[in-house]
């Protein structure tokens, strides 16, 4: 089934999925900046970071795909309400999300269980629901 126009979500996925580690990096630190990314990731310098985004240091197995979901929802929310607004939304408590924010599931949950909760939450606040 082909689609006639893609949504920000498929956008930002397809996007996203041909990314290597460095540029999700990257992308993640101009839009949030170092030190939300190093809470997502749950690393305790930005320094760490700025390392991943310049190809000096590969982050921990399990810290990828938390990037991955995470720049995927930056950039849904970036493309449609701007960078300041994607770094609010991921730093509030989420009304969608049991009043946690979206940082720290991303952080502390298991990815398999929040990830889709936190792309669900993203998806209605860019729709404006």
């Amino acid at each position: 089934m082909a689609a006639t126009a893609a949504t920000p979500d498929l956008s930002s996925y397809e996007r996203v999925t041909r990314m290597d580690v460095r540029t999700i990096a990257q992308e993640l630190e101009k839009l949030l900046g170092a030190k939300l990314v190093a809470y997502i990731a749950g690393v305790t310098e930005a320094r760490a970071v700025r390392q991943w985004s310049r190809g000096e240091r590969e982050p921990r197995p399990d810290v990828p795909a938390r990037l991955r979901t995470a720049l995927r929802v930056a950039l849904m929310i970036a493309s449609a309400d701007g960078s300041g607004v994607a770094q609010a939304w991921f730093q509030g408590l989420n009304p969608q999300l049991d009043d946690r924010s979206p940082a720290r599931l991303l952080r502390e949950g298991s990815l398999e269980e929040v990830g889709p909760h936190v792309l669900g939450a993203a998806r209605a606040f860019v729709a404006g629901a």
